[in-house]
């Protein structure tokens, strides 16, 4: 679909759609780590959603490019999956899911920063430059201004959360370019899981998980990863990939309305200014003023197949 055309009822139906399903999962983990270990939690997601998506890739015969670049695959498992989950997860037994949803709002903020100190062909204007100051301040408003009710070492954990994502989707874009964006999802998904097995093994819960719990990683693994990755792909294939990528800026704020309005979450007056900034600070720094050259929908679709963030 051309950038200029209007979008259609299915796309604004599945737009709508994915900016609930990326918003959903702060909730749910902030739910689920009250009873499950963060790494039980990582293992359960991840080997659930895999063994949904691989029969999906395998049947549509895409698995082999991504298998191919099993090292490129391991990075990129690395860092869009086994690092952020666990830390996420971690962090949201000390700060809310709110607070959580509003730091992600940084990761093309962050995503700016790195393309152009690592080689982007894009020249830095001044208009993105303070882009990123404006971001800056306003990520300082959203762990500041409340700094007396915030976690610290919750904070230092999202903050590596934030640049994880920030490096994923440039893994990605620059070596995994040739590789269909589900066989990567799913193949990472799989390793993933395969690693946090004996890890989850050695930390399960000592007793049964109740029926908020369970229904929460369900909801995380099947829903917001597995179900949300299909509905991704159909949205960048319907409306384009840049318009898919506006998620990025909507699901912060239905993750803030969600803790508030499901789990009773306070919300302050930092991370009203803070998130307000960091979201035109975003914008801001990854506006681009000179034409690029033209690029292969295969590209595009690879740079943006994970710039929703699953949480």
């Amino acid at each position: 679909m051309s950038p200029t055309a209007p979008m259609t009822k299915r796309a604004w139906l599945l737009f709508a759609a994915m900016c609930l399903l990326w918003g959903v999962p702060y909730l749910l983990i902030r739910v689920a780590v009250r009873e499950l270990s963060p790494t039980a939690l990582v293992f359960a997601r991840t080997a659930i959603a895999a063994l949904l998506l691989l029969p999906i890739g395998a049947a549509r015969g895409v698995l082999g490019p991504a298998v191919r670049r099993w090292r490129m695959v391991l990075v990129f498992a690395a860092v869009e999956i086994a690092i952020p989950w666990l830390l996420l997860s971690s962090a949201e037994q000390h700060i809310t899911s709110s607070l959580t949803g509003l730091l992600i709002a940084g990761v093309p903020l962050v995503a700016a920063a790195i393309t152009r100190m690592t080689g982007d062909r894009a020249r830095l204007r001044p208009l993105n430059l303070a882009g990123l100051l404006v971001g800056v301040v306003g990520v300082a408003a959203l762990v500041g201004l409340d700094v007396r009710d915030t976690h610290v070492g919750s904070l230092l954990e999202m903050a590596v959360v934030v640049v994880c994502y920030a490096i994923g989707p440039i893994v990605l874009s620059r070596y995994l370019r040739d590789a269909p964006p589900l066989a990567v999802i799913a193949v990472s998904l799989a390793v993933v899981a395969v690693v946090y097995a004996p890890l989850a093994a050695l930390d399960l819960p000592t007793r049964f998980p109740s029926s908020d719990a369970i229904l929460s990683v369900l909801g995380l693994s099947v829903v917001c990863t597995a179900l949300a990755f299909l509905v991704f792909f159909a949205l960048i294939a319907e409306a384009g990939p840049v318009r898919a990528t506006v998620i990025t800026y909507v699901n912060p704020a239905v993750a803030a309305a969600l803790g508030l309005a499901v789990l009773d979450e306070r919300f302050t007056v930092g991370m009203t200014v803070g998130f307000v900034l960091v979201l035109l600070g975003s914008v801001l720094a990854t506006r681009s003023g000179e034409p690029g050259p033209k690029r292969e929908p295969a590209q595009v679709t690879a740079e943006v197949a994970v710039r929703g963030q699953t949480g």
